[in-house]
């Protein structure tokens, strides 16, 4: 992760509109929410990467740097960091543009890990994966 990158790193895997509904009493969009987008974006990332199903096991780290504004454009960068033998550690980062213009400012970066699942939902083999 890159604290105090000017420009996102990884994929745009996802691009969502923080609406009123999403707010707490102060204003700003609930961390939970952005949270969830960035669950989406890299479920997305890992299922295309193990080309198969996947669930979360582990946030490893999730830093919010700045809060989102009813009216950002939230968009979620992916970035696959690690490849295990059943799971996978995809990088993101989230930033927003303001205004729905191109003033972009990161807001949150985070680190979630993914285990691949078989079609009766066990622990799976990820093709092409180290053995161990």
């Amino acid at each position: 992760m890159q604290p105090n990158a000017a420009e996102p790193t990884g994929t745009l895997t996802i691009r969502t509109l923080a609406m009123p509904a999403d707010t707490n009493p102060a204003g700003d969009i609930f961390g939970g929410w952005v949270m969830s987008q960035m669950d989406i974006a890299g479920a997305i990332a890992a299922v295309e990467k193990v080309q198969g199903r996947v669930v979360t096991v582990a946030v490893e780290a999730m830093t919010f740097i700045a809060p989102v504004k009813v009216g950002d454009v939230l968009c979620v960068y992916t970035r696959i960091e690690r490849l295990g033998t059943t799971s996978v550690t995809v990088g993101l980062e989230a930033w927003v543009r303001r205004n729905r213009l191109d003033d972009r400012q990161k807001v949150t970066e985070a680190r979630f890990v993914y285990v691949a699942l078989d079609e009766q939902g066990r622990k799976r083999v990820i093709g092409g994966a180290p053995a161990g």
